[in-house]
């Protein structure tokens, strides 16, 4: 499968679909999901936490914008955000917001995880750097860590 790209005045141009360019965009998705999230987050979090919820929030819109970047230096377009997206349980007060938050955080790791086997270079350290941040991130919220962050076989304790 290849991605269509085009640049202001130029025709579309075939891009190559390298597993890369799919752990960036699968990255990128990641990130629109939790920016939406985060906003949930915050909506029910109580204002004790205000500060850790704003900081991610900031950080994950951060990578996000570094990811379109990616992908665009990849050749391809970004992945757009979706105007909503579906919760994984129905987030009602603090404790559910803080289980919202760690859920987050744990599929973003994911996402890097594979982002770290497919990409090198400079690439490779942003998604490990972006990786051990989620998984800090994901142990603050839910109070555990996990051994090998972003690994679903890791964290349900199937390995």
């Amino acid at each position: 499968m290849t991605q269509r790209t085009t640049r202001r005045g130029e025709e579309p141009a075939e891009v190559p679909d390298t597993p890369a360019l799919r752990a960036t965009q699968a990255a990128l998705a990641a990130e629109h999901a939790a920016v939406y999230g985060y906003g949930v987050v915050g909506a029910r979090i109580g204002t004790e936490r205000d500060a850790e919820v704003r900081e991610a929030y900031t950080g994950h819109r951060a990578r996000r914008d570094a990811l379109r970047r990616a992908v665009l230096d990849l050749g391809a377009v970004p992945e757009a955000a979706a105007a909503a997206y579906a919760l994984p349980f129905e987030v009602t007060d603090a404790a559910t917001a803080q289980a919202l938050a760690a859920d987050l955080e744990a599929r973003v790791a994911g996402a890097y995880a594979d982002l770290v086997l497919a990409a090198t270079g400079a690439a490779r350290r942003d998604a490990a750097a972006a990786l051990r941040d989620s998984a800090v991130r994901a142990a603050r919220w839910s109070g555990t860590g996990t051994a090998f962050p972003g690994l679903a076989e890791y964290a349900e304790g199937r390995a």
